[in-house]
């Protein structure tokens, strides 16, 4: 890529948008060089803030004429390099478009921008009695635009399912500058599930500039406690039993001994003294039925060696056990100079072993691993501990973190349950899957972007192209070829 074709781009950007809506100063681009796995950092060429779909999509045409990639941006608090820039391309940043276009509880649907926080659609929906379910740590800063692109799930995922489960609309800028709509208001749209082929796809087939959620009516009840036990092998015990009796919690969290520490060296949490594991569990839902089957996970805990539980008295010590979780990936800063957040999937079952197994690599290794998890669903967040300064470190805990995913793996799970392939997972993806699985998975990213400028390099091992040149894809997008998708 040539600096006379940057500096032309940005220039023809800069008369579409505005001076103030490009960015090419040098020092204001590094705010923009690593999402929220800051061990991997790209400068980009250019960045520009769009404050309509039109102006998205003027973006998008401008690149693909420029034969220049381009890559998404919500609020950069993802962890796996998925906005991770193009040195020689362009960084849309959505996070001026956080209007809340529409909230009617009547067909339980909000509308939003793509820069809208994640929390804003709960807020917007509390007076009416609703909100909006999926709620990762990063609720408070995190994007919806960046949910859809990772399928984020967060604590509660384990009884009302991910943002798949929850986007019934999108308005979509494909990767030749049309705009088009997937789906709507209606909770089940005929044709192909293209919105289920977006969410999640990491900006590799188009930037989400509107979408439609589903509001879940608010819960008549809530009951929350946290059990402290000896071990994680007696809190894993205790998951099983719980689930395995059909109680389904909202939430089911674990945090080990070294996530505690951590925890309560940044918030001071107060969780239980000499605890090696602790459970939340938060049961929601009709006032009887809670109040039964909170009966039945008080019995579990206690059966499976809980030395402690304490049930939250109200709203304000509720949030305080939730203080520590919602804390614990930004706590471990306090006992650890860097780390590596992963995120794998094991059935629930294997807990035990899985994390016995963890803690021999750690100690094999000497790389401190501090686990906080989804119990419920066995979606494990080892946060693996070092120091870069310390020459070798930064290799070995690497190594610990690949080989976390490789007992993922041979436990029957998946390399990522709500953090995104990215950059940083695209060399595992061969591990779980066959070369005909990711030919098929490629075959629907190109179908999408044939010319493959679309946050290239993400997901899938490199090479892998789509087989055309830039520029040369001529005529209307696949999409509209195959009519599957409304454009204007």
């Amino acid at each position: 890529m040539t600096t006379g074709t940057i500096t032309r781009l940005a220039e023809q950007l800069r008369a579409e948008l505005g001076d103030d809506a490009v960015i090419t100063d040098r020092t204001r681009l590094r705010t923009y060089e690593c999402d929220g796995l800051a061990q991997y950092k790209v400068t980009p060429a250019v960045v520009v803030l769009p404050r309509t779909t039109a102006q998205v999509a003027d973006v998008v045409r401008a690149c693909i004429a420029a034969h220049v990639p381009y890559v998404a941006r919500g609020s950069g608090t993802g962890l796996s390099g998925g906005a991770l820039p193009h040195a020689d391309g362009v960084l849309v940043v959505l996070s001026q478009m956080r209007a809340v276009v529409d909230v009617d509880p009547a067909d339980q649907r909000a509308v939003v921008q793509p820069g809208v926080i994640n929390l804003q659609v709960t807020r917007s929906a509390a007076a009416d009695g609703y909100y909006y379910a999926p709620d990762p740590s990063s609720q408070q800063i995190c994007s919806i635009g960046g949910n859809v692109a990772e399928n984020s799930g967060g604590a509660h995922c384990l009884k009302y399912g991910f943002t798949t489960n929850h986007v019934t609309g999108l308005e979509v800028v494909v990767p030749d500058g049309s705009v088009v709509r997937l789906g709507g208001r209606a909770p089940d749209p005929p044709g192909y599930d293209l919105i289920g082929a977006f969410v999640g796809s990491e900006g590799t087939l188009g930037i989400t500039t509107e979408v439609t959620v589903r509001l879940t009516r608010a819960p008549e009840t809530v009951r929350t406690l946290l059990a402290a036990f000896p071990s994680t092998d007696e809190a894993g015990g205790a998951v099983s039993a719980i689930i395995g009796a059909g109680v389904v919690p909202a939430a089911i969290e674990m945090m080990d001994a070294l996530a505690i520490e951590a925890a309560e060296a940044a918030v001071h949490c107060g969780y239980p003294d000499g605890a090696g594991a602790v459970l939340i569990v938060e049961l929601d839902g009709p006032r009887a039925e809670v109040e039964a089957h909170f009966t039945e996970v008080e019995r579990h805990c206690d059966e499976h060696g809980a030395f402690e539980i304490r049930i939250a008295r109200d709203e304000a010590e509720r949030a305080l056990f939730w203080k520590g979780r919602k804390s614990a990936f930004a706590a471990v800063g306090r006992i650890s100079p860097d780390y590596i957040v992963q995120d794998g999937v094991i059935p629930r079952t294997a807990l035990p072993e899985v994390l016995r197994r963890i803690a021999a690599l750690s100690d094999g290794s000497g790389v401190r691993v501090a686990n906080v998890f989804h119990a419920g669903d066995g979606n494990l967040h080892p946060l693996v501990l070092f120091d870069d300064a310390v020459a070798g470190q930064t290799e070995e805990a690497e190594q610990v973190s690949a080989s976390i995913l490789d007992l993922c793996i041979e436990h029957g799970g998946s390399i990522t349950g709500e953090h995104g392939v990215g950059i940083d997972k695209a060399r595992y993806m061969p591990r779980m899957y066959t070369e005909d699985d990711l030919d098929t998975m490629q075959m629907l990213r190109c179908a999408f972007d044939p010319h493959g400028l679309a946050n290239p390099g993400k997901v899938f091992p490199t090479p892998r192209l789509c087989g055309e040149v830039p520029g040369r894809h001529k005529g209307p997008h696949p999409l509209q070829q195959a009519g599957l998708a409304e454009v204007f």
